[in-house]
């Protein structure tokens, strides 16, 4: 029994501590949930004041933003308001003067039917005066049209005629004075040396044995100077001398450097020519090229290519007549720089187109064409300016000269090259030059005789007065000058005056 009792008093115990659990737990569940039911009735309550809060805050920037668009669309109505106010205006005022344009129309052209309403009845008018003319005058309008022009060209003619020939009278009494009162100046401002240089290189050696060196075992010495430089070597009787020959004056001076070197050497064999030839090429090529740049500061020509100065350098050896054309050149330079001067044309392009203007004859043996136009084709190559190449191609008129300053150029080439003792020419050339001159003249008809004077440069010719008039003499003179300058070479200028002379004679008794 008490066994029993213990065990019913702990299932007792059992259950009543289950039951205060399962009690505890529900209250403090209960407390829990009611919580959570508070919490969450905040959170609604916060909830609802935020949504109506956005709310408001969206309402007010919906009715913002509506009167935003509002007021610009007050504005907007505004400016369409103006703009159809001014096109209306506009409108009104292109009315106004599409009006006024139809009045005047309708003005213009009831003056045009007034005028030509006014220029019938002038017509009509003309007519009937013209008829009443023609029938007292007894001629027709246009035989009366004919006599009056006649009357009216022939004295328009004789006018026209005293005119001309009183303005040749004024330009041949002014324009001749003038001239050779500008030539007369640029030659007193520039005078120079007159020397005639020759065109034969001679060596003078030591002794007659230095022939026989320089001819070597078997001419073996000669032969390889000869083929070395391209030149003849001329050993004759000469004392003390040999004659170096050459077409071209550069290879001349090579030569000539070389031979004189060997001869003060006096080791003449081929291997040492050989060294002699280059040393003298080099120190020639050196000569020419100071002597170009010492040319050009002279003639006060710079800033030229250095492949021009190059070429230019080779006038230096260069001749013609007797004339070193490297010194022409530079005459030639200043010279047309002071005509220049003198009457206002372009001084640098004168005095470049001077200077440059034989170019040319530095390779004109080894170019085909005149020196005149491979000297111009080369300034071109260059750079040089093309007034000056204009220059240099019409100097003796294979182009013709389309400025002043190829004009002036042409005149100082003639004043360098025909001043007295300029050039020389043999005696026998020089008597050749003259009876061609005379018996080119004498080939044209009405022609009686001719004679060549002032040293040939100048063609006196007297024709027979019964076979020429004035005008015959006139065509004779330009087809002799036309003719010499076709068929001779010269320097300078040749002037053909032609005579012509009437005489009657009657003896008083």
């Amino acid at each position: 029994m008490p066994a029993i009792f213990a065990v019913v008093g702990l299932v007792v115990g059992l259950l009543v501590g289950a039951v205060g659990g399962f009690l505890a737990r529900r209250r403090t569940v209960g407390t829990s949930l009611q919580q959570a039911e508070e919490q969450a009735s905040r959170l609604i309550a916060e909830a609802e004041s935020k949504q109506r809060e956005m709310l408001l805050a969206g309402k007010e920037e919906t009715l913002q933003a509506r009167n935003t668009l509002e007021g610009e669309l007050r504005e907007r109505r505004a400016e369409a308001a103006r703009v159809e106010q001014r096109l209306t205006q506009k409108e009104e005022n292109l009315d106004r003067k599409t009006e006024a344009l139809d009045r005047r129309d309708q003005g213009v052209r009831e003056r045009e039917a007034l005028g030509d309403r006014v220029r019938a009845e002038a017509e009509e008018l003309r007519q009937r005066q013209q008829s009443e003319m023609e029938r007292i005058a007894g001629l027709s309008a246009s035989e009366a049209r004919d006599q009056l022009m006649a009357a009216v060209e022939g004295e328009i003619r004789e006018d026209a005629s005293r005119r001309v020939r009183e303005i040749e009278k004024e330009v041949e009494a002014t324009a001749g004075q003038r001239a050779r009162k500008i030539l007369a100046t640029a030659i007193q401002r520039y005078t120079s040396e007159v020397t005639a240089e020759s065109t034969v290189s001679v060596v003078q050696i030591p002794s007659d044995d230095m022939k026989g060196r320089i001819i070597g075992r078997e001419g073996r010495n000669i032969r390889a100077i000869e083929a070395a430089t391209g030149v003849d070597l001329i050993i004759d009787d000469t004392p003390d001398a040999v004659t170096v020959s050459a077409f071209d004056p550069v290879r001349r001076e090579v030569a000539r450097v070389a031979l004189t070197m060997l001869v003060q050497d006096g080791r003449i064999h081929p291997t040492r020519i050989e060294e002699a030839v280059n040393k003298a090429r080099r120190d020639v090529e050196t000569t020419m090229a100071e002597a170009a740049e010492n040319a050009a500061a002279e003639a006060g020509v710079l800033g030229l290519h250095p492949e021009v100065l190059k070429v230019f350098g080779r006038l230096r050896y260069r001749t013609s007549y007797g004339q070193n054309v490297m010194r022409h050149s530079i005459e030639t330079g200043h010279i047309a720089a002071m005509i220049a001067r003198e009457i206002g044309a372009d001084v640098d392009v004168a005095r470049a187109g001077g200077f440059l203007h034989d170019l040319g004859k530095a390779v004109d043996h080894e170019v085909e064409g005149t020196h005149a136009r491979i000297g111009a084709e080369i300034a071109r190559r260059f750079r040089v300016k093309e007034a000056v190449a204009h220059c240099i191609e019409a100097h003796h008129e294979e182009v013709e000269p389309t400025t002043v300053e190829a004009v002036i150029v042409m005149m100082a080439d003639a004043v360098s090259g025909g001043r007295p003792g300029a050039r020389r020419e043999s005696l026998e050339n020089y008597v050749k030059r003259l009876e061609t001159l005379e018996g080119i003249a004498r080939e044209f008809k009405g022609v009686e005789s001719a004679f060549a004077i002032q040293a040939g440069r100048e063609l006196r010719i007297i024709v027979k007065p019964e076979q020429c008039d004035d005008l015959e003499a006139m065509r004779i003179a330009r087809d002799v000058s036309q003719k010499i300058e076709e068929t001779m070479e010269y320097p300078g200028q040749i002037k053909v005056t032609v005579v012509r002379e009437t005489r009657a004679t009657e003896i008083a008794r």
